[in-house]
């Protein structure tokens, strides 16, 4: 299996199971990720020596405008898409299989995460993975411990408060806090 079957099989939110030749292929991505991950956070680098090293972990050109200040950590990489005028603070947490993708101006706090994977609940299915998309608008803000699990758009302009888990989708121009996140505020 190839890495754009790979990408077929997550993009169409199919079902991995362990064991099989996709799973292998996931694994195999994560060990890339990992590698390159543990370069990135295992000292200094300039802001262009980390946009490189982001570049190689996502297997994509990153906007010169992306700035990052690690560590952060992934389980696969290549399935992260950020715009222009993004940043992450430290010790964000990517679980990309299901795919990120992260609008223009988006600012993300520190130790966010963001998970893309459900397992099953069924003791016979808990091996299995079930990837989901994360979608973030532009010009977001993602503030300091908050989760976003699988599934979820945020819209554009949304705030998404510190420590909130983020379980629906946030519609644009608001502000959602806490456990699960439900909308606090109107922005505009």
């Amino acid at each position: 299996m190839k890495s754009n079957e790979i990408r077929r099989i997550i993009k169409q939110g199919e079902p991995i199971v362990v064991g099989t030749t996709a799973h292998a292929l996931l694994v195999k991505h994560s060990n890339e990720a990992l590698r390159i991950t543990a370069q990135l956070n295992g000292s200094y680098h300039n802001p262009d020596e980390i946009r490189s090293l982001f570049a190689q972990l996502t297997g994509t050109d990153i906007d010169d405008s992306f700035f990052m200040f690690p560590p952060f950590y992934t389980d696969f990489g290549k399935n992260i898409t950020i715009g222009k005028n993004v940043f992450f603070n430290t010790g964000c947490t990517f679980q990309d299989y299901g795919g990120i993708t992260i609008g223009d101006d988006t600012q993300i706090g520190q130790n966010v995460v963001l998970c893309t994977l459900n397992h099953g609940i069924a003791a016979d299915k808990r091996q299995t993975i079930y990837p989901l998309p994360v979608v973030i608008g532009k010009n977001v803000w993602i503030e300091a411990n908050a989760t976003v699990l699988p599934g979820v758009t945020i819209g554009d302009n949304a705030i998404v408060a510190a420590g909130a888990v983020v379980t629906k989708d946030v519609q644009p121009d608001c502000i959602v806090a806490g456990v699960p996140a439900k909308m606090q505020k109107v922005i505009k």
